[in-house]
Parts: C-alpha cells; structure tokens; sequence
C-alpha cells in the first residue's frame, strides 16, 4: 500500500488507502452493502456514539466503501478529510446549511451552475441567508463588497458555463481576511488539473458525476477540507441536515474511474485544445471561450493555476437562440445531453437546459447568452468528433460571424 507522501497523482488515485493483503488478496476492494454494522459490546456502541471509539456503526456516518473514497479523494486534493455524498448539490447545500445562519452573507461569483443559483435564491434566500452575487474575476470588487457579515465566498473556475477563471490566491487572500470560508467548485478541473486547497481554498467541492466517476454511470458529491471544517460537514450538513448519503456501490465504482482520471483528462484535454483551436477560427462561430486559447482573456491566470485547459468549452453561435437549437439538433455523433466528463462528447444549450432557471435578464447580467453552446469533449477520436461539429455548423448555413469582441466577455 503507498503512503500519502507517494508522488505520483495516479499512483496515488490507483493504491492509496488500500493493501489487498487486509482483504484476503481481494485485487478490487470490497463493496460493504450493510446499512448498519454491529457492536461487539452495548460499551462499544455507545463509545462510536459518543465519539471516542473510531468504528462503523451506520452507514448514514460511516462505511467502509466510502471511508476508502474519502481518504483518497482528500490525498489527492491535499486536504485533510473527504466526506461523500450522493450528488454535487448534496455536497454544496450541506457546506452551506452547517456553516451558514439567518443573518449571514454569501458572496457568489457572477457566473454558477443553475441549479447552485436556485439553492442561492430559492433556498439560503428564504431562510434570512443575504446572497450577493460579486464579479470575482475582479479581486478588487470582492475587496469592496466583503465585510464581517459575509461568512462564506463561493465559486466555480472554470465557470459552469461560460469558462470564466477566478484567482484562487488572490481572492482566498480577501476572503480570509474577514474570517470567512472560501469554498471552491473543483468539477470541471478535478483535483488532476487543479488543487484549490494549495491555493488558499477552505472546502473543494466536486459533483464526483462527471470527471471522478467518468463513465455517466453514477451520481456523487466529494467534499475535502482541513479536518475541523469536514468533520462538521458530515457530522451536520450530511447526518442531520440533508441526509445526501453517497450508497457503497456508487462509492465503488466512483473509486474505479478515479483510478483511470489521469490518463483520461489528459485525453479530453489534448482534445478540447485541437476543437478549440478549430472552433476559433470558424465563420459561424461569434465567440470561444476556452483558457487554452492565446485569445481568452485569463489565459495567463489559466497557465499559472491550472496544469492544463481541461476538457470543456463554450462558444457563441452567430444568430443566437435559433441557431444554437438548430446546432445541436444537427448533431450526429456528439450526444445533446447535459452533465460533462464523460467518454461521450456531449452539448447542450445552457440558456434552455442547465441554465433556464435564470430569467432572461438574469442570464444576460450573468453572462450566459442566447446562443450559448456548452460542449464537454470525449474521448472517441478527435477527427471523428471535429467533423460532427462542421458538419452541424455547416448545417447552419453561410452564416457571416460578427466581429469577435472578447472586451465584452471580460466586463
């Protein structure tokens, strides 16, 4: 069994935690199915109960499975503890509910997954939680807009789903400089391409759907963070406030795509550059947002954060809305499916589908425009998904892009 301090990302994603001489030569770890484990004595349970006994005693707090799957994703996020849960939202909403009170402020980046935007609103809004969404591209807006109210900063970089970055140093920097929580969606890079917690992070939050598991298989959510901010994420936010509990079989099989991670995202990488670099400089296409690209505005903050550009992109279709359904339906080999990460590329309209909570207004100040495609590259042959994507944008006629204007996106 290697330790933690082996220096290999895939070693480490493939034998950390497990040695198969404690599981009678077992190759594959043991799936433990059993919702709750007994006690050798009524002393013995109530030690686990009370905190001074480590042991299994119900799977809502602990299981075998998901105690492996956490000791790993921690190590290779460099963190103290992971705790599962059964989605991403799961593991966002119990953050907030176990570090958040009626009174409280979250500051939010401009830019976020719909469905975080409708917890924000919908749910920490109604319980007196004030959410304030700042420009977090910009440290010196958050430095302006941050004061002892607020208690947690949140972002996604890149962002889901127009690709922008956040300065992760810099922006921990002015958070903890009021005594607040910065918590990082980690999804699209996975701890392989980037590791928020080396950069000032307090929590990295995964929806371990995607890139972790891989395979469009399974529904997980991965918390990692120094030990006394995990231990009351599981111990509140999970067992008593939203009971997301992660089942040891989808554990499992998160634990099998994670040890094929590397070599994966290495794939949907080189990739997402080549289509990238097609897709900027095609007629039909108005904008790209892709931080491999020389001409994204972060591209600097990209090279200096990220170890590479990741498997996702975002462009704008000249002619919006009606060209961006036309695009997608034209789609032979690509999947029009939304999620990300896995071996099938897929696109999807962000303004119809992930996105469509946002009023129009709300998109257009959020920066999500009509026309909007959000592709999350595969892994079959990049010939073969680069002529899907001609042939659909050849579909949309002789369509005249207008003048790139990428002033407008950094704004």
């Amino acid at each position: 069994m290697f330790s933690k301090k082996s220096p290999d990302f895939s070693t480490q994603a493939i034998h950390y935690g497990y040695d198969p001489k404690d599981h009678l030569g077992a190759l594959s770890p043991p799936v433990y199915m059993s919702s709750t484990f007994t006690f050798p004595s009524a002393e013995y349970g109530g030690a686990c109960f009370a905190g001074t006994q480590k042991g299994y005693f119900y799977s809502r707090i602990s299981n075998p499975t998901l105690d492996l799957l956490e000791r790993r994703i921690a190590v290779l996020e460099e963190g103290d503890a992971g705790v599962a849960f059964s989605s991403g939202m799961g593991a966002i909403t119990a953050c907030c509910w176990t570090f958040l009170k009626p009174g409280d402020e979250i500051i939010v980046d401009q830019t976020i997954y719909g469905c975080t935007y409708a917890y924000f609103h919908q749910g920490l809004a109604r319980f007196g939680i004030k959410v304030t969404h700042v420009d977090l591209t910009e440290p010196q807006k958050l430095l302006a807009a941050i004061s002892r109210q607020t208690r947690m900063v949140y972002c996604e970089t890149p962002a889901n789903p127009n690709m922008r970055l956040v300065d992760i140093a810099a922006i921990s920097h002015i958070t903890h400089s009021v005594g607040a929580i910065f918590l990082v969606d980690n999804t699209y890079c996975t701890p392989y391409l980037q590791k928020p917690l080396t950069l000032g992070a307090d929590i990295v939050v995964h929806s371990a759907t995607k890139y972790l598991g891989g395979h469009g298989d399974l529904l997980a959510g991965l918390v990692v963070a120094r030990q006394e901010l995990a231990e009351p994420i599981r111990m509140i936010g999970l067992k008593d406030m939203n009971g997301a509990v992660l089942s040891a079989q989808d554990a499992a099989l998160l634990l099998r795509g994670m040890k094929t991670l590397a070599v994966r995202m290495d794939r949907h990488c080189d990739s997402a550059q080549v289509i990238a670099e097609m897709l900027n400089n095609h007629p039909s296409v108005e904008r790209i947002y892709y931080p491999g690209l020389k001409n994204f505005p972060q591209y600097a903050l990209g090279q200096r954060q990220m170890r590479r550009s990741g498997g996702m992109i975002a462009f704008e279709l000249c002619g919006g809305l009606e060209a961006g359904i036309a695009f997608l339906n034209a789609l032979k080999l690509i999947y029009r499916a939304v999620s990300l990460g896995d071996c099938e590329s897929l696109a999807q309209h962000p303004a119809s589908m992930t996105h469509s909570v946002y009023t129009p207004e709300e998109r257009k100040r959020h920066l999500i425009s009509d026309g909007l495609i959000r592709l999350s590259v595969g892994l079959e042959g990049v010939d073969d998904i680069k002529q899907d994507l001609l042939q659909a944008l050849e579909h949309l006629g002789n369509t005249h892009a207008k003048a790139r204007n990428l002033e407008r996106y950094a704004q």
